[in-house]
């Protein structure tokens, strides 16, 4: 008989992805589908019953190309801190407001005072977008009725494999204010918010085996019946373990739309900030610190639409002075510190983009790579273990300039996964879980396409450059000045 093969589902923001590899990472089989949400100021919304059905109909492609190979387990991520409501039998009622939903925003503060003493001992603030404050912005208008529940993003899809509703994974829980630490929902908290904890969802930590594919799904997606369904973890968690980043010290910097990193630490950091916050690792009693930027390589596509990037960076390249810029394309900071009245800025003004488009880029570029940096040196000061390696992910990572730029800037060595999907991250946890072993089965299917090396002469040379962006964030106040050259 044939080795199994592991099974990942991604809930994208613009897609759903499928992946199926054999026990050494090899790619046997993938399949994605478009997703669309609908966006007005502030609120952003997907429909969940398509979540399903595109799921289901990249699993149906996806194991008719498997050749009647065995499947293993399969485990779904998704978005961080996108909720919706649904009925005890788990049919969706409301459209899934999205991880960046901020429609919920003026109410994070009643949530952050509510639990200020769990959420500073679990080493974080509730920001606007979070689940929770989505949660008391239904409660405002009456819809936590009886027999409602809440549900994160991957439930809709775990429950539909299933067929019947299934236990939530405590990283998904995470920002709906979910008890890491006593692993339970805060019932003190929650009455203080004047919500009922029977909306919430039972909890298990990822890994944990949540049921078998049933019949009914079976048919719909050509995966066995029977085959094992394991709680999964947010994308950036996914994405992390993509990268086979599962020891004590090690982090991935994934690098898309916005810059996220996940690391490995012995216990929770505590970032007075805020900024930071931490995951329970599917392995050991060990956490995953990080934190999610609002910014990254989108500020590329914001500023230099419809650009040749392979010319605008060989341009870039050769330019040798590049202004002070943080590439900030909307309101907020919420990574490495949080300043809802953040703004990006190029030099003395606004973030925009002249008639210097090479030297606008070049800044660009630095800036993420800046702010990368930064964002590593609040992770220390909060506790984190930060000597481990560092490895790249993300969209931006096809650009070779930009990642040695980045490698120079951190001054570290840097690997870049070969395959960096989250989708395969949930392949990983899925062979992880059946198998008892978590980084054995990353050590299996996570491999290196190639490495880079810091240049210490380029190092020192693009220091003063972060030194004077970090001192601009102190001066505006966005930051502690401890951070800043001279700084406490």
């Amino acid at each position: 008989m044939s080795e199994p093969v592991w099974i990942g589902v991604d809930l994208g923001t613009q897609s759903v992805r499928a992946l199926a590899v054999d026990d050494a990472g090899h790619t046997v089989a993938g399949a994605a589908r478009p997703l669309r949400g609908h966006r007005v100021g502030s609120r952003h919304e997907q429909d969940p019953d398509a979540w399903w059905t595109l799921a289901a109909d990249a699993l149906a492609e996806l194991t008719a190309g498997l050749g009647g190979r065995p499947v293993g387990a399969v485990a779904v991520c998704a978005t961080s801190g996108t909720v919706l409501l649904t009925g005890r039998d788990g049919v969706p009622f409301t459209p899934g407001l999205m991880y960046d939903d901020a429609r919920a925003g003026t109410l994070a503060a009643a949530a952050q005072e509510a639990g200020a003493e769990l959420w500073a001992r679990l080493g974080y603030r509730m920001q606007p977008s979070w689940a929770l404050p989505k949660l008391l912005w239904w409660r405002d208008r009456g819809l936590l009725a009886d027999g409602v529940r809440l549900a994160h993003q991957p439930d809709v899809v775990t429950a539909a494999l299933v067929g019947h509703p299934v236990a939530s994974d405590s990283s998904h829980a995470l920002k709906t204010g979910y008890d890491l630490l006593g692993e339970r929902w805060p019932a003190e908290v929650l009455g203080a918010l004047d919500v009922d904890p029977a909306v919430l969802p039972e909890v298990v930590r990822p890994g944990t085996v949540l049921g078998e594919v049933g019949q009914v799904a079976a048919a719909r997606t050509g995966l066995p019946a029977g085959t094992p369904v394991v709680a999964g973890m947010t994308d950036g968690c996914a994405a992390q373990l993509a990268a086979g980043a599962l020891g004590v010290g090690e982090w991935n910097s994934v690098l898309g739309t916005t810059l996220t990193l996940k690391g490995v630490s012995t216990a929770p950091p505590r970032d007075p900030g805020g900024a930071v916050y931490s995951h329970r690792a599917p392995h050991g009693d060990l956490w995953l610190p990080g934190g999610a930027s609002s910014t990254g390589a989108g500020a590329v596509r914001a500023l230099f639409p419809g650009a040749d990037l392979d010319a605008l960076t060989a341009r870039a390249a050769r330019v040798r002075s590049v202004p002070t810029c943080y590439p900030l394309v909307g309101p907020g900071e919420r990574f490495p510190f949080v300043a809802p009245d953040a703004r990006g800025f190029l030099g003395d003004g606004p973030l925009a983009v002249s008639d210097d488009q090479d030297t606008a880029f070049a800044a660009v570029c630095l800036g993420v790579a800046h702010l990368e940096r930064l964002a590593f040196e609040v992770l220390a000061g909060a506790g984190a273990d930060v000597g481990g390696p560092v490895s790249f992910t993300g969209g931006a990572t096809r650009n070779a300039w930009w990642n040695q730029l980045r490698c120079d800037v951190l001054g570290v060595p840097v690997r870049l996964p070969a395959n960096p999907e989250p989708a395969l991250g949930m392949a990983v946890l899925a062979a992880g879980a059946l198998g008892g072993d978590v980084p054995g089965a990353a050590r299996r299917l996570v491999r290196v396409r190639h490495t880079l090396e810091p240049d210490p002469a380029r190092t020192a040379t693009l220091t003063p450059g972060y030194h004077a962006l970090v001192a601009e964030f102190a001066r505006r106040g966005w930051i502690d000045a401890r951070f800043a050259p001279g700084g406490g």
